[in-house]
């Protein structure tokens, strides 16, 4: 068993301390990235007295929060893990951000991505320097990824559970609260749950009184399912434009961490996700990818009443998405009756 594979075992959330000690291992190496109040166009049409802001994180180093945690946990590798180099599974942003990871701590680092990935995502990762498998889609990603760890002994970079990931997605959290007093509740991006665990885990921490919620897309509900049943729940299908949220199960520790500190989870349907995108580019000038406009749709969606005359920031996660794939999704028949 692999450095990694171990930790992940000691399912605790991370405390308040270690996040701060991320905070400092990681400073210099990621950006921290702005908040910026939105108050313009669909942002006038909330309710009275709703005040929301944005956590840009699309502007990290390498378009995603994914390199927060990657960083945070190829830096705790072993001499010897380290030589042996690294392993991941990603429909495109945490492969690209093991690529980079890796490539500046002179870690060798293999990627198991479905054949669907963006082809920009895929060159991105190879011209870091990793080599690149392409799998026939994400469950025999994970499979191949998994027997590479295996065979090759090489140290899974899990794309969203476990302490080590926690540990780094709360540095966003962290950064949140001290960048926007008062706030009433967060929104954040799900897929397999990493993101939400940790920013969860740093705001409930600091904040309790803090709401916290999850969105997901309907097509790829690991997380509320799991919510749902009362354990870790996998989908026999993934079926959803929002890729970089396209986990096919829910794991033990990000589970386990969002049942702590999450307050609810919500759906959002790919139609309700397109017309955020557009709403963000018109209002935000924003060219964010799906994945990133399902926190913007579940607060203009089935979480409006709930927070209406609140303070709310929306996690934006992400923004590596190609200009054709881009334009495709904002076409008039793709929004038609979803704005």
């Amino acid at each position: 068993m692999s450095d990694l594979s171990d930790l992940r075992a000691q399912a605790r959330y991370p405390t308040l301390p270690e996040i701060q000690e991320t905070a400092r291992r990681l400073q210099g190496k990621v950006l921290e990235t702005p908040v910026w109040r939105w108050q313009t166009g669909a942002a006038l049409e909330l309710d009275a007295g709703t005040e929301v802001w944005f956590k840009l994180e699309l502007f990290q180093l390498t378009g995603t929060f994914k390199v927060r945690g990657a960083l945070n946990s190829i830096g705790q590798l072993s001499a010897a893990a380290r030589a042996r180099g690294v392993v991941a599974a990603s429909a495109g942003n945490h492969a690209m951000a093991v690529a980079y990871a890796a490539r500046v701590s002179g870690v060798g680092a293999k990627l198991a991505m479905p054949a669907s990935a963006s082809p920009a995502r895929v060159q991105a990762c190879r011209e870091a320097g990793a080599e690149v498998l392409l799998l026939p889609d994400v469950h025999a990603a994970f499979a191949h990824a998994q027997q590479l760890e295996a065979q090759e002994g090489r140290t899974m970079v899990h794309p969203y559970d476990g302490p080590l990931i926690a540990q780094g997605t709360a540095t966003v959290g962290l950064e949140l609260m001290r960048q926007v007093a008062g706030l009433d509740a967060v929104v954040v991006p799900v897929g397999g749950g990493g993101l939400c665990a940790g920013i969860a885990a740093a705001v409930k921490q600091l904040n309790p009184a803090c709401k916290v919620y999850g969105a997901e897309p309907e097509g790829a509900d690991a997380m509320n399912r799991s919510f749902e049943a009362g354990r870790p729940q996998a989908l026999e299908r993934v079926d959803t434009i929002a890729d970089s949220l396209g986990a096919p199960y829910a794991l033990d520790y990000s589970y386990g961490v969002c049942r702590q500190f999450v307050d609810g989870m919500v759906r959002v349907s790919d139609a309700a996700t397109r017309a955020a995108m557009r709403i963000l580019y018109r209002d935000m000038k924003l060219a964010t990818e799906p994945a990133t406009a399902v926190s913007t749709a579940a607060l203009l969606g089935p979480l409006r009443k709930t927070l209406a005359g609140k303070k709310v920031a929306l996690i934006l996660c992400g923004a590596n998405l190609d200009a054709a794939r881009f334009g495709e999704l904002l076409a008039p028949d793709a929004v038609a009756g979803a704005a």
